[in-house]
């Protein structure tokens, strides 16, 4: 890993930098993205008193290369608060150098400051670069079929 990478929490200055490498990661998870306001709704949920959102990013020289994005949500079957992270996404270059353990490393920091016993997480099968990744993190797999239901006509998809 370069020394001229940094990771820190997400700046307002980095939401059009996110928006493309949001752009990039579903192109890399070949998945469909659309540009529909996100930047004015990520300011709202990672900067708001009580946010909805939190996140990092990598930046090599400025640059940003990655980024980690984490919500807190509740298990019922425990009774207890735990960390999604939502997405995790290295430009091609940066994997493989350290920075996708880094930025695993913060998101046990942040769960556990937080009072969460765990964190969890998905990737899409065929995404054998990433799955190896987590296993050799000390990850553990639960299958599960992931499902969406699109509820249209009340602001979310």
């Amino acid at each position: 890993m370069s020394h001229d990478i940094k990771v820190q929490p997400i700046e307002p200055s980095h939401l059009d930098g996110l928006l493309t490498m949001c752009q990039e990661h579903a192109a890399y998870e070949k998945a469909d993205f659309r540009e529909n306001g996100q930047v004015e709704r990520w300011r709202s949920a990672l900067f708001s008193e009580q946010p909805a959102l939190y996140g990092w990013v990598a930046t090599d020289a400025g640059e940003l290369c990655g980024f980690m994005t984490v919500t807190i949500d509740f298990a019922t079957w425990g009774a207890e608060p735990f960390a999604y992270m939502d997405c995790l996404y290295l430009r091609e270059p940066y994997r493989g150098r350290g920075l996708g353990r880094t930025f695993l490393e913060q998101l046990g920091e942040f769960a556990a400051a937080r009072g969460c016993g765990w964190a969890e997480w998905q990737t899409p099968p065929d995404n054998e670069l990433g799955a190896g990744f987590y296993r050799r993190m000390g990850a553990g797999e639960k299958t599960k079929l992931r499902f969406h239901y699109n509820v249209e006509g009340q602001g979310v998809s």
